[in-house]
């Protein structure tokens, strides 16, 4: 039994292979360390103030931790609207997405119909326009249409436009999940009486649980981190998400010079993705290494 035990270890530590996979390691461990080191450096920031990040005194925080610099950045430097706003954005066109591309994805991925072929290429060739071409026809459009002029029908236009640039993303990623699920659960719910409809919504999409999540996240970070066209649509302090935001402030660093609110507005924003990578991290890999078979 000892002898059976001690081979099995063997079996599971290949040294050879290991070594080969050396450089690897390393290069995985320096990027890690390097990100850490990083990020380390900007949360201290926070905590510090400009006179010592400027002097290169961030970690000795010789004057203590300066919280203030949170609520500063949160309430006088504008944050609390810029974060609200991209919550706004995010979390209803995230739904949105899945709403409208959930269905559209198991429709494509399950039945045969004239232009099915046609459609799917259409979503894959649309991940190739260049949002560049498209934004200025857009403008003009809204502009004519006077909707600048209104903050809710901004907002309404800048979360539609976040929806239709990424359905053939999530489209195309939804369909791939839905094809690797088993018949099999549709079959027995047919054999049941269960219609089609009733079956997706019951059945087949908690299945695709993981690939719905994964693509969530994804496209809350896209639209989260988003610049150019809130840079183009959104004219006011009002509509304005995160990024474009932080680049106003970025301005005005040069006339407040408060450098330590800076970098606490950075984390604020940073926050949101760093919890969802945090809690989620199993579903994003579930649902980028595909569907459940069987």
């Amino acid at each position: 039994m000892a002898g059976n035990r001690e081979n099995k270890m063997k079996e599971k530590i290949n040294w050879k292979k290991e070594l080969k996979l050396a450089p690897g390691y390393l290069i995985i461990f320096v990027w890690v360390m390097f990100t850490f080191a990083l990020l380390g450096w900007i949360l201290a920031a926070s905590f510090s103030t400009t006179p010592d990040i400027f002097a290169g005194k961030v970690l000795d925080f010789e004057t203590g931790l300066h919280f203030e610099n949170y609520a500063a950045a949160w309430g006088d430097g504008g944050v609390a609207t810029f974060f609200t706003n991209s919550l706004i954005y995010s979390v209803i066109s995230c739904v949105a997405l899945i709403l409208i591309c959930a269905p559209a994805a198991y429709v494509l991925a399950r039945y045969t119909f004239i232009g099915n072929k046609i459609i799917q290429t259409g979503f894959v060739s649309a991940m190739g326009v260049p949002i560049t071409m498209i934004v200025l026809p857009l403008f003009c459009l809204v502009a004519n249409m006077g909707i600048l002029n209104h903050v809710v029908a901004s907002k309404m236009t800048l979360i539609f436009l976040y929806i239709g640039i990424n359905i053939p993303y999530t489209t195309i990623f939804l369909l791939t999940f839905f094809a690797n699920l088993s018949r099999t659960y549709e079959e027995a719910a047919a054999i049941d009486g269960c219609p089609p409809t009733k079956t997706f919504w019951k059945i087949m999409l908690p299945m695709a649980q993981s690939g719905i999540v994964t693509v969530t996240i994804f496209n809350f970070i896209n639209i989260w981190n988003e610049y150019f066209l809130s840079l183009i649509f959104a004219n006011s302090d009002q509509l304005r998400p995160v990024a474009v935001g932080l680049y106003g402030m970025l301005q005005s660093m040069q006339y407040t010079g408060n450098w330590a609110g800076m970098f606490a507005a950075v984390v604020i924003v940073f926050l949101p993705t760093f919890i969802l990578y945090i809690f989620l991290s199993e579903k994003i890999i579930g649902g980028v290494t595909g569907g459940i078979k069987g």
